[in-house]
């Protein structure tokens, strides 16, 4: 807007097509910008039939700066912070050329010195994704355009590749791992993908409609992670004092209970659809956390460790 502000000033009467090409986006951003800084920054702009462009009506001496609080600037460095933990994706300069603009259209009556904040916030991933650049790229951009994708996809576990006609639906970062979330046409379902284990993809040309009724948040609310079973599972797990701040500390699930042992430790009851991620998660930690139930959650951590314990040496 800001671009679109100083082509006004020029006089040289821009309109919707000529500011669409010089900014690189479409005409019917460039619309909804003008209403935006017609409507609601109150600025004097008027279309001209004669001249087939926009102008001012009265003097503008200047855009509009953004008003920010010292609180919000805060906040927003510690967005800033969070956000760095996906460098490396295209998400990357798009945020550091917004943060940077904001920062320059700061007013000067905000004092609050960033370097001072700069060594007091930090954010850090253990275990940071793997992405290959170009196809998150294209997965971002189809994902927004709604443009139909041929992967060359490899399933966990195995060598070989296989075609799929996906809609992707939507892109989503969960516990730090990235995951496409979009319509199989091999699977006649939806189904979800690892973007690293993406050999090669390519726009079918086609285009599609993303269902209303699709929720993410919905659709992984039995979950524990993004496995979706077709089970119902009342899950039981009772850990040790050594741990139980731990646990107490963190919501882990939207169904979760807690209940105080008299030893110090904690029972946390979940609902889950699927034992195939909490099975993963018990085993992370060790001896000071034990699964009552259900049955078969019990049983396959047992066969998990025996499997361990041999492997190890100790069978």
């Amino acid at each position: 807007m800001l671009r679109i502000h100083q082509a006004i000033q020029s006089g040289k009467y821009p309109n919707a097509t000529s500011l669409a090409v010089e900014l690189e986006v479409s005409t019917k951003s460039i619309h909804r910008d003008i209403e935006f800084m017609r409507d609601r920054l109150d600025l004097p702009l008027e279309y001209d039939p004669r001249q087939n462009g926009y102008h001012y009506a009265q003097e503008v001496s200047s855009f509009p700066t953004l008003q920010i609080t010292e609180g919000e600037l805060f906040a927003l460095l510690v967005a800033e912070k969070a956000l760095r933990q996906y460098r490396g994706t295209t998400f990357e300069k798009p945020l550091l050329s917004a943060f940077r603009k904001m920062a320059a259209s700061l007013p000067d009556t905000v004092s609050l010195n960033l370097a001072d904040w700069e060594p007091t916030i930090s954010f850090r991933t253990s275990a940071e994704p793997i992405l290959g650049l170009e196809i998150f790229d294209t997965l971002a951009k189809a994902t927004a355009q709604h443009r139909q994708l041929l992967l060359t996809y490899r399933k966990p576990a195995r060598k070989e590749t296989e075609p799929r006609v996906v809609d992707p639906y939507q892109l989503a970062n969960i516990n730090g791992e990235w995951f496409l979330f979009g319509y199989c046409h091999l699977r006649k379902d939806i189904r979800t993908f690892v973007p690293s284990r993406i050999q090669e993809l390519k726009p079918t040309g086609k285009t599609f409609v993303r269902p209303r009724k699709f929720s993410l948040d919905r659709r992984l609310r039995d979950s524990f992670g993004v496995i979706i079973g077709a089970g119902e599972f009342e899950v039981v797990i009772r850990f040790d004092e050594m741990v139980s701040d731990y646990i107490r500390e963190k919501r882990w699930h939207p169904s979760q209970q807690l209940t105080e042992a008299e030893d110090g430790g904690v029972e946390l009851r979940l609902k889950l659809s699927s034992l195939v991620e909490i099975q993963r998660w018990i085993l992370g930690w060790g001896g000071h956390a034990l699964a009552l139930a259900p049955r078969e959650l019990v049983e396959s951590l047992r066969t998990a460790a025996r499997a361990i314990l041999e492997r190890t040496g100790g069978g």
